[in-house]
């Protein structure tokens, strides 16, 4: 019972940050809401049992993208000088949308069966998660790998000093 609603607790923390994200006006608070967001999704990967996924979550998103994007907006807050409304005026149109992918996702997801046996124990994460890396996935992982080596040369280019 105490399980069910700690997941309660961190869903709504998840769900609720990241509607406030996307619904908040101001890029600052839309950071910080999606840093909560993301400390709630870390909580669910705790109550999964997947204790090394939680510090990855807490190290790279929230300790990283989160911070960076934070750093960004502060940086950048003289070219964000202007008059629009506090209240988005969209808002129908895209809970219209937003339910109706709701819909679309929750009927695959019904039809969807999982790969893995509903009864697998969680046992080693860490292994499991690299043998899942070098077998099962090898080929997103893969192409992810060459994503970010060909998006770290293109920083590299972009920020070297033109001789």
């Amino acid at each position: 019972m105490l399980l069910k609603v700690i997941f309660l607790v961190m869903s709504a923390i998840t769900l609720g940050s990241a509607l406030l994200m996307v619904t908040s006006r101001n890029l600052f608070h839309s950071a910080l809401f999606m840093a909560a967001s993301f400390l709630g999704v870390a909580g669910l990967y705790i109550l999964l049992e997947a204790e090394f996924l939680a510090v990855v979550q807490i190290l790279i998103y929230v300790g990283a993208i989160a911070t960076l994007i934070v750093f960004a907006i502060m940086v950048s807050r003289g070219l964000m000088r202007g008059t629009e409304p506090s209240v988005n005026t969209q808002w129908p149109i895209v809970a219209v949308g937003a339910l109706l992918l709701f819909g679309i996702l929750a009927f695959i997801a019904a039809q969807a069966r999982s790969p893995l046996p509903a009864s697998d124990p969680p046992g080693d994460i860490i292994a499991r998660i690299g043998q899942a890396f070098v077998s099962t996935y090898v080929i997103p992982f893969e192409v992810a790998s060459a994503l970010l080596v060909i998006a770290m040369i293109g920083a590299i280019i972009i920020a070297r000093e033109k001789e």
